[in-house]
């Protein structure tokens, strides 16, 4: 596994445990980053927060959020888990298994 202290720039493409297809970091603070990864025949895509203190990551704890589709509401939703007016979901979250980092 991959030390998740390390800093993964925005732009950065992230690979979880066995999953194929990387996930892209759209939004970065000191503690926590936003990834997104297009989703197969649909409009919107996936999404994940990483908290790097507490090496987990999971969606926003926010019902019908905010959406996660532009860099401007990737910052949004970061900015509002920064300032604890959300926070990660505790019954979507998993520990953080990061395998692999592709840098631009």
């Amino acid at each position: 596994m991959i030390d998740p202290t390390e800093t993964f720039p925005v732009g950065a493409r992230i690979y979880f445990g066995r999953e194929i297809i990387p996930m892209t970091v759209r939004a970065r603070g000191e503690r926590y980053m936003v990834c997104t990864r297009p989703k197969p025949r649909s409009q919107s895509g996936e999404y994940t927060v990483i908290d790097i203190v507490e090496k987990i990551n999971g969606t926003e704890n926010m019902v019908l959020g905010f959406g996660a589709e532009t860099d401007a509401q990737c910052r949004e939703m970061l900015e509002r888990i920064e300032i604890g007016r959300s926070e990660i979901s505790y019954r979507n979250r998993v520990p953080l298994k990061i395998t692999k980092i592709v840098i631009k």
